[in-house]
């Protein structure tokens, strides 16, 4: 008997990377699973079953049960799809993980709207697709269920991935939002933002801590067990050796007009700086590391091949 033993799940991007880690190690701890990936490339182009297929194949082969479907996350109807097949197949959905996504990196002032569209619509939408359609059968079975959405560590801010980041920024707040709303049916909702070296990571210009997608699976499985049944609203950094919980937003410094009524242009120009301030951004300091490494990098390959 496994941790998800007799549960049915759902994993989208189940075809590569952290998704098939996911489905194959759900399969291994005893859950029936819904295979869902269209198969695109990195970017989001030359969509197929086969890779969703071959994952189907994989489960089976080790004895476990598994459905494959291909379709746009972003498609409401595909969303639907994806919980009908769980259900149709084993009666109920009782977990949801999210992983599908794609990458456009570009500059802000360079970004096209259709770049921007995109990934929004696969990263964040295709959460909400997923959500809505999970959610309305969960919060009808006595069990419950659990929904697992995927940001990264970019939600705070990304230097050429606006639009990925604001998509990761999106899903942090469906997800909670999903928890504060959900708790009462028996619903946990919370978040993964994983570092691990798949065809996103791989070309990364520099050293980031990460472990390989199975190194991900295992908090993804146990966030969906019945040991995890309280544990919702979270965001978890996971590299595989290393978990570490995000904090929950809250407003730090206040301060009144003095009038109680409201601030002045003047009045805020002498006493926000001195009285609440501002809040330093960690990525200024990590950005200024990254760009020292690439440089130091990129001065020692050169260096290397004059020498050659």
């Amino acid at each position: 008997m496994g941790y998800l033993a007799g549960k049915n799940i759902a994993v989208t991007g189940a075809g590569n990377g952290i998704g098939r880690a996911i489905a194959l190690a759900c399969a291994d701890e005893g859950a029936n699973v819904v295979v869902a990936d269209y198969g695109v490339s990195m970017e989001g182009s030359n969509p197929s079953s086969k890779v969703a297929d071959a994952v189907v194949a994989e489960i089976e082969m080790a004895g476990g049960t598994a459905v494959a479907v291909a379709g746009d996350v972003s498609d409401m109807e595909v969303g639907q799809y994806i919980v009908d097949t769980a259900v149709d197949a084993w009666g109920t959905i009782d977990g949801v993980v999210c992983v599908a996504g794609i990458v456009r990196e570009r500059m802000l002032f360079n970004m096209t709207e259709e770049e921007f569209d995109h990934v929004v619509g696969v990263h964040l939408k295709g959460h909400f697709t997923l959500f809505k359609a999970a959610s309305a059968v969960m919060r009808k079975q006595k069990s419950g269920g659990s929904l697992v959405g995927f940001t990264s560590g970019a939600f705070v801010a990304s230097t050429a991935q606006a639009n990925y980041s604001a998509a990761k920024g999106g899903i942090v707040s469906l997800t909670r939002s999903a928890a504060f709303a959900l708790r009462k049916y028996g619903i946990n909702a919370n978040c993964i933002a994983p570092a691990a070296m798949t065809r996103m990571s791989e070309n990364v210009p520099f050293e980031i801590e990460a472990g390989g997608p199975e190194a991900i699976a295992p908090l993804a499985v146990w966030l969906m067990s019945d040991s995890a049944r309280g544990v919702t609203a979270q965001i978890y950094t996971c590299t595989g050796k290393r978990i570490a919980v995000w904090n929950q937003p809250v407003e730090l410094r206040h301060m009144w007009a003095d009038d109680g009524v409201a601030f002045s242009v003047d009045e805020i120009a002498e006493k926000l700086p001195t009285t609440i301030g501002d809040e330093e951004m960690p990525m200024f300091a990590d950005l200024d590391r990254r760009m020292k490494e690439m440089a130091e990098n990129k001065n020692a390959a050169e260096g290397e091949a004059s020498a050659s």
